[in-house]
């Protein structure tokens, strides 16, 4: 379990590098070792697979060039939107499932 948790960064590392190359057409220069340090950060603040999610979140924001280093410094409001988000969504649909509600309510008073 240990070794699979060291690779951890590395394959996050390894995904922001497969998202920039989809995006940009050009593969990123980064010092794995160095960016290691950084993103293990990232994995003990909000955990791989939630990291993993922001990372793909991040490649569908407007930041210019998506740096890495900008993800480092942002991924915890980047997180936060994205649990914004999630919790606005849930809130639309519940919306949506009462209007239903209603009108199927309304219109079998009608008839």
């Amino acid at each position: 379990m240990a070794k699979e948790e060291a690779r951890q960064p590395y394959v996050l590392i390894s995904i922001y590098e497969m998202l920039y190359k989809e995006k940009y057409n050009r593969t990123p220069k980064i010092n794995k070792y160095r960016e290691k340090w950084a993103m293990q950060d990232v994995i003990d603040s909000i955990g791989f697979d939630r990291a993993r999610n922001v990372l793909e979140y991040y490649f569908k924001t407007n930041r210019p060039g998506h740096p890495l280093q900008h993800f480092f410094f942002n991924f915890d409001k980047l997180d936060q939107v994205m649990i914004e988000l999630d919790k606005d969504k849930l809130a639309r649909e519940k919306l949506r499932m009462q209007t239903k509600q209603m009108v199927e309510e309304r219109e079998s008073l009608e008839h």
